[in-house]
């Protein structure tokens, strides 16, 4: 486990402080605690803008004094990545958690970073629209979190990820520049697409502050199925066979000896795929809450986030004990710290199949694995957004 360690003094902590609250007012400005290390890095101080203009605030003076600013949430994804090389500003976007404007009518929705999917979701409900994703701990993880992890959950299989459901974005450069794209109309596809840029970025080329979706309706009816399966090749069978069929199922994920699928619409249409369903095996009723299995997995040794082909479902599930693997090919596993030294042998097998591995939470090994050769590209990015490497220094792919 990396070792914590706090990179200045308390005198430059208050010299920071006194700028910061000078720029967001003194209530919300701390010192940071041990509670607030970032991967295991324990920053200087925390600070709570109110709004954008203030962020690019705090962004133009950091980046002035050279300082690292590292961006927050409620922190449910913070320990993602590599630990920061130089850590001294956390930046939380907690306060800016309001829905900005549903337009219902056109089904978006505009929102900021700070807002919790719950709380998102539960304002979209009033008029039957939802934000078609499932992310790790939705009470708690927010907007600009899940955007930045790229963390939309076993929904992708029939909505897409997120980059194909955000639509538009604003971001505080590290400058402080406010940039936007995109817009409210889900057809918008004119100029840079810096939604896009920005999702699975982890916020490392600028701070989200808002962002616009494309909704869904709600459901109608939802019903949750599960199939026990003995062995790999039998998962790998019944899994293939759900994804080729003429089936339309929202949601398909694999835990250990189970295969979960998730159906919505009609009563008639439910039970029509249901009954082509049992030709696969034999079914049951499940239950709604296998759908937060991956958080299970949290809280005991490591857990990856790996990558591998549908059709190489069976060999990478043999290389863990417990897992859940979405239909789309996204999985999860936790990893006993006494196993720890394994990884870059499961990594290196996945990654030869077309796959890859990343760790979630704090290891010597490096978090990221292989960037290929997209690395010069991404350095290029990161030299256009922030040149200074003012934002999550040394978190992201290749020590970007």
């Amino acid at each position: 486990m990396a070792e914590r360690f706090r990179p200045a003094s308390r005198t430059e902590a208050d010299g920071i402080g006194e700028v910061l609250r000078a720029i967001v007012g003194p209530e919300h400005v701390r010192m940071a605690t041990d509670a607030d290390a970032v991967a295991g890095v324990i920053p200087l101080v925390v600070v709570e803008p109110g709004d954008e203009r203030q962020i690019a605030s705090v962004l133009r003076c950091a980046n002035q004094a050279g300082l690292a600013v590292i961006p927050c949430g409620s922190g449910t994804k913070l320990d993602c990545g590599n630990p920061p090389a130089k850590a001294d500003v956390i930046l939380t976007t907690r306060r800016l958690n309001r829905v900005i404007e549903h337009a219902w009518a056109d089904l978006t929705v505009t929102v900021e970073a700070g807002c919790t999917i719950a709380e998102l979701q539960r304002t979209l409900a009033q008029h039957g629209q939802r934000l078609a994703v499932d992310p790790l701990w939705p009470e708690r993880a927010t907007i600009g979190g899940i955007l930045s992890t790229n963390d939309s959950g076993a929904l992708r299989l029939a909505f897409g990820a997120l980059r194909d459901l955000i639509i538009g974005v604003t971001l505080a450069l590290a400058d402080g520049t406010i940039a936007s794209s995109g817009g409210r109309v889900v057809k918008n596809v004119a100029g840079y697409d810096l939604p896009k840029l920005a999702t699975g970025s982890l916020g490392t080329l600028g701070v989200i502050t808002r962002a616009v979706f494309r909704l869904h309706p709600l459901p109608r009816n939802t019903r949750t199925l599960t199939i026990a399966v003995k062995d790999g090749s039998e998962m790998q069978r019944v899994v293939l066979a759900i994804l080729g069929a003429p089936l339309a199922p929202v949601a398909v994920q694999v835990r250990n000896e189970n295969v979960d699928i998730l159906l919505e619409g009609t009563l008639d249409g439910i039970a029509a795929q249901e009954a082509a369903i049992k030709a696969f095996g034999v079914v049951r009723e499940g239950s709604p809450e296998v759908w937060k299995a991956r958080e299970e997995l949290f809280g005991n040794g490591l857990v990856v986030k790996f990558t591998t082909l549908p059709a190489r479902l069976s060999a990478a599930a043999a290389a863990f004990s417990h897992f859940v693997i979405q239909g789309t090919g996204i999985g999860y596993a936790q990893i006993p710290l006494v196993h720890e030294g394994e990884i870059e042998g499961l990594r290196a097998k996945l990654e030869r199949d077309g796959g890859s591995l990343m760790i979630l939470g704090i290891s010597k090994l490096d978090a990221w694995g292989s960037p290929g050769d997209a690395l010069p590209l991404m350095r290029a990015v990161k030299e256009q957004f922030d040149p200074k490497g003012t934002l999550n220094p040394g978190r992201f792919v290749g020590g970007i």
